[in-house]
C-alpha cells in the first residue's frame, strides 16, 4: 500500500486509489496534477528518494512517471528531473473560478503611502545584522507584551529630541500600526463605558470603522481655515485628531485650538488620541512639537514608522498617560503582537543615526517633489489651487466647484490613481463642500514621479 506522505525532496500529499501500488501512485499524482496541488513547473522527487519515502519499489515509481510523462501530465529531461508540466489547470466542479486581478494603474499618486522604492535597504540590513548579532536569547521567546524595552528606550529618547512628546520606556507601547493601537484605545474606552468619540471631519474611514468595530460611535467636529474646531466638544469620551498635519487636509492645529482640546481634556477627564501622522516631513520650517508635550496625562501620542519607512513593517507606539497602561495591555492580552527581531532592528536604526539620515535625505527629495508639482501647476492649471504643502506627502488641490467628479474620470481615462476629496468626509460632517483632488506626490518610485506628474496636469482645469 502506498503511504500518503512523501517529505524527502518535497513534502507530497498523495490520495492512492485502489487498483494496485503501481496505478495508485499514477492516480494519486494524476489528480494532485489535474486539480492544480501540484503546480506548473514543480520538481518532484527522484525515482530513489519517492521509492524510499513512500516504502515502495523504485520501479514502481519509475513506471508511474514514465506513464504520466506519456500523458503529458510530467516532463523528464536529463539533468532537470520529472517536473510537472506546463498546463491549464482544470478546477473540481463547483470550485469558484479564482478572481481576476483588477488593471494596476499606469501612474500612482494615491495618498498613503512614502515611496517605497527608497527604503534604505541596505541600511536596515546592516542594522538587522547588528541587532541579531547582539540580540539576547530571550528576545527569540514571548516577548513583553509593550514591546522590545530596546526599542521603547530607543523611541523615548528619539520622540523627546525629535517631537517634543514627553516620553518614558515604561509608558511606550510597541503595536502593529496606528489602526492596532486604535483598536486597543478603542476597546478601553468601551469598557469604561464610553459611547461617544469626536473625530474630524476630514480623515480615514479606516480609522472611523476601527473605532465602530469597538461599539464607538464618531462625532465629527467642525472645519474652517484654522483647521478643526474642538470648541463643540462635550461629552465624548476621547477626541481623534491629527495636529501637526492634519489628514488630508494638510493645515496644522491652531495654538489656541491646541490649549482648547487640552484644557477640555483636563476639565472633563476625556482622553486626547494624537495621531502624528507624518509629522517629521514639515518643509517651511521645523517639524510642528507634538500636541502631548502640552499634557501628557491626558493625550497618547501615537506615531508609526508606515510614513518614514514603510507600512509594511507594522511597526507602530502609543505614549499612554500615567495608569492607562494597565488597561491598555489587558484588552491586548498579554502578548507582544511584533517580531522581536524587527523591533530590535528599528532600536539599532535609531540609535545608529541611520533612521535620522535617512528622514532628513527623504525630506529633501519630496520637498523637491513638492516644488516640482507647485511650480507645474502654475504654468498648467493656474486655476488650481494648491493647499497643504508646507507638510506631508500629499498635497489637496482645490478645484472649480463641481469638477471634482470630472477630473477622476479624466485620470482614469489617464491611467491615474487619485483621490478625490469627498471621499475623506465623514459622513455625518456638515461642511461646505470643497472639490478638489488629494494628491499623494510621495507615492511614486523617483523613475516615475515625471510621468506621473504629466498625468495629473493632463487631467486638471487649465
Amino acid at each position: 500500500m502506498v503511504k500518503p506522505w512523501a517529505t524527502f525532496g518535497v513534502d507530497l500529499h498523495l490520495e492512492p486509489t485502489g487498483g494496485g501500488v503501481r496505478r495508485g501512485l499514477t492516480d494519486a499524482l494524476r489528480e494532485a496534477v489535474r486539480t492544480g496541488r501540484l503546480a506548473p513547473g514543480t520538481r518532484l522527487p527522484s525515482s530513489r528518494a519517492l521509492a524510499a519515502d513512500l516504502g515502495i519499489a523504485r520501479n514502481t515509481v519509475a513506471d508511474a512517471y514514465a506513464d504520466l510523462v506519456a500523458e503529458g501530465w510530467l516532463t523528464a529531461r536529463q539533468g532537470s528531473g520529472t517536473r510537472v508540466s506546463e498546463r491549464t489547470v482544470v478546477l473540481p466542479t463547483g470550485a469558484p473560478p479564482r478572481p481576476r486581478e483588477p488593471g494596476r494603474p499606469t501612474h500612482n499618486l494615491v495618498p498613503g503611502t512614502p515611496d517605497l522604492a527608497s527604503f534604505p535597504r541596505a541600511q536596515w540590513l546592516k542594522a538587522a545584522r547588528r541587532a541579531l548579532a547582539t540580540a539576547p536569547y530571550q528576545a527569540l521567546d514571548y516577548g513583553d507584551p509593550r514591546g522590545r524595552i530596546e526599542l521603547r528606550t530607543a523611541l523615548a529618547d528619539y520622540l523627546s529630541r525629535a517631537r517634543g512628546v514627553r516620553a518614558d520606556p515604561e509608558r511606550i507601547l510597541v503595536c502593529a500600526g496606528f489602526s492596532h493601537g486604535l483598536r486597543l484605545l478603542g476597546a478601553v474606552l468601551r469598557a469604561r463605558g464610553a459611547r461617544a468619540v469626536a473625530v474630524e471631519s476630514y480623515g480615514l474611514d479606516v480609522h472611523w470603522n476601527v473605532l465602530a468595530a469597538a461599539g464607538l460611535r464618531t462625532v465629527p467636529l467642525p472645519f474652517d481655515e484654522r483647521g478643526t474646531d474642538p470648541g463643540e466638544l462635550t461629552d465624548q469620551a476621547a477626541v481623534l485628531l491629527t495636529p501637526a498635519h492634519q489628514f488630508p487636509m494638510g493645515g496644522t492645529l491652531h495654538r489656541d485650538r491646541r490649549a482648547v482640546v487640552v484644557e477640555w481634556a483636563r476639565r472633563t477627564g476625556g482622553l486626547v488620541v494624537e495621531d502624528d501622522y507624518d509629522g517629521e516631513f514639515r518643509y517651511d520650517r521645523q517639524p510642528v512639537g507634538a500636541l502631548q508635550g502640552l499634557d501628557p496625562d491626558h493625550v497618547v501620542h501615537a506615531g508609526t514608522a508606515s510614513k518614514s519607512l514603510a507600512p509594511g513593517l507594522r511597526l507602530g507606539w502609543l505614549v499612554l498617560p500615567p495608569g492607562l497602561m494597565e488597561e491598555v495591555l489587558t484588552v491586548k492580552g498579554g502578548i507582544d503582537t511584533c517580531a522581536s527581531l524587527d523591533q530590535l532592528t528599528l532600536a539599532e536604526f535609531l540609535v545608529s543615526g541611520a533612521y535620522d539620515r535617512h528622514v532628513r535625505a527623504a525630506r529633501l527629495r519630496y520637498r523637491r517633489r513638492r516644488d516640482a508639482l507647485v511650480a507645474e501647476l502654475s504654468r498648467r492649471a493656474p486655476r488650481v489651487h494648491a493647499t497643504g504643502i508646507a507638510a506631508g506627502l500629499h498635497v489637496v488641490l482645490r478645484l472649480p466647484p463641481g469638477t471634482e467628479q470630472s477630473a477622476l474620470r479624466a485620470a482614469a481615462w489617464q491611467g491615474l490613481a487619485v483621490h478625490g476629496l469627498h471621499r475623506y468626509q465623514h459622513p455625518e460632517a456638515t461642511v461646505e463642500r470643497r472639490d478638489a483632488l488629494v494628491v499623494g506626490y510621495g507615492t511614486p518610485p523617483d523613475h516615475a514621479w515625471s510621468g506621473a506628474l504629466e498625468a495629473l496636469c493632463a487631467v486638471l482645469p487649465e
